[in-house]
């Protein structure tokens, strides 16, 4: 996926290739079950989002197709200007965090396999900040 995207607005771009995270995840990436390079026009603060989706059932009687079970990852547009920069941040930080994340998801017990959860960066004042959201 290039940077730069004819669905996204001129002023903005992505940070991230699908290279890029490839080769970070490496054979992780064998767990990713949809990685997105989203087209929104304004996701504020945040550059990068990761969410495990378990198989526990969401509705009575009904489950999650196998297929959907794993890591979804969600590279959020920024400012053109800023994607050189952004970047250099998401590689050297966010990424390495990123696989500890989900090398720590795959080794969690039960109880947190089975349940929905997700971690996402934000870059703000060139400061990049991350937490989980579940």
């Amino acid at each position: 996926m290039p940077a730069r995207d004819r669905r996204l607005p001129a002023h903005l771009a992505r940070p991230l290739t699908a290279t890029d995270v490839s080769a970070c995840l490496g054979p992780l990436m064998d767990h990713v079950t949809d990685l997105r390079f989203l087209t929104g026009h304004d996701s504020g603060t945040l550059v990068l989002s990761a969410a495990w989706t378990a198989p526990a059932p969401r509705t009575y009687g009904r489950g999650v197709h196998p297929d959907a079970v794993g890591f979804r990852i969600d590279v959020h547009p920024v400012d053109a200007a800023a994607r050189a920069a952004t970047r250099a941040q998401l590689r050297a930080h966010a990424l390495p965090q990123l696989r500890a994340w989900i090398e720590q998801a795959l080794t969690a017990d039960e109880t947190w396999r089975l349940g929905d959860h997700r971690h996402h960066w934000r870059l703000s004042g060139g400061r990049l900040t991350h937490r989980d959201e579940d």
